[in-house]
């Protein structure tokens, strides 16, 4: 846990011991630490040097631990202090790059990436690194992992409509992801900032491998292919804290006279998408009874009569959309 700050296991384990115990001699805290003395000093002389213990002026031979809210607290500021002269750094170098660096070559357009770490590392730093939009055509939701970005980015998502036959969950829910759903992508896709894209190469009984794509006719070609899936799909509403977690706490319908609360939301939009009440019953982890109880509510919210009303008097109310908010 305190990795982040330049400890090893072995040098947290003899912190935590010695705030534990807050004094002790090398050897109880070898025993204690189950290892041998010259390993336990050794841990110690690195946690003085990081300021976090020191000798006992009190009792000779004896280590005492510095008070973590005060040591840490250094050692965390710190480490943000070299974070954001790294950052600044990054911005510099990048910036430069993008000054001096020539026309790239027609064989540095495209690169080959292989291996299972590789590819996730790639699509990590494709992902993380996008200053403006990340755009991702996915045969599933996007994890939490792999729903995170940058802040202030935009990432717009379209899924295959099956994935929403899967159990609850609250992937792909984040704050900032846009989701839309059409019946079948043409294949996984990652766009970031429009000069970037990957695209899984993936072949039966095969090593995982991914194409990556700079600035070129083909990352045309591909962002083309995005925006006229993205055009087609319809929009998804997904509550940020998870399936079915509205301010009713997921159970029966209560009249609102302002509006549909946030599950008759995500409601609306499943059966937008073409899914029946008894899947959406499922996804958001709902009664049957519950969901049709809340359909039946919405159409009286609406005053009208049929469901393909409420679809129209949704729209027109803005209760879903075609370009739903960030």
């Amino acid at each position: 846990m305190l990795g982040a700050i330049g400890l090893d296991a072995g040098q947290e384990s003899a912190y935590r011991a010695l705030v534990a115990l807050g004094a002790a001699e090398v050897a109880d805290l070898a025993h204690r630490l189950a290892l041998p003395e010259t390993d336990t000093e050794r841990a110690l002389r690195r946690l003085e040097q990081q300021g976090l213990a020191s000798r006992s002026s009190a009792w000779k031979d004896r280590w005492v631990a510095a008070p973590p809210g005060v040591a840490l607290g250094a050692l965390l500021t710190q480490q943000r202090r070299q974070l954001e002269r790294a950052e600044l750094a990054a911005a510099s170098l990048a910036q430069e790059y993008r000054a001096e660096a020539p026309e790239p070559a027609v064989h540095d357009l495209v690169e080959v990436v292989t291996g299972a770490g590789a590819v996730a590392n790639r699509l990590a730093q494709l992902r993380l690194g996008a200053v403006h939009e990340v755009c991702a055509l996915l045969t599933e939701l996007p994890s939490a992992e792999a729903a995170r970005v940058g802040p202030g980015v935009v990432h717009r998502v379209v899924v295959e409509r099956e994935t929403l036959a899967g159990p609850p969950s609250a992937a792909g829910s984040g704050q900032g992801v846009r989701l839309r759903v059409v019946d079948r992508v043409p294949g996984s896709l990652v766009v970031a900032d429009r000069r970037l894209a990957m695209v899984p190469l993936t072949g039966r009984n095969s090593e995982p491998a991914a194409l990556v794509v700079h600035g070129c006719g083909l990352l045309d070609a591909l962002l083309g292919l995005f925006e006229t899936v993205w055009r087609e799909a319809l929009p998804l509403r997904l509550a940020p804290g998870g399936p079915g977690t509205g301010p009713t706490g997921g159970g029966g319908y209560e009249e609102l006279p302002a509006g549909p609360d946030a599950t008759d939301l995500e409601i609306l939009s499943l059966l937008l998408a073409g899914m029946t009440d008894a899947r959406v019953a499922k996804r958001l982890d709902l009664g049957l009874r519950t969901v049709q109880r809340r359909v039946k509510g919405l159409m009286e919210l609406a005053g009208v009569t049929t469901r393909l009303q409420l679809g129209w008097h949704a729209y027109a109310k803005g209760w879903v959309a075609r370009e739903p908010s960030p």
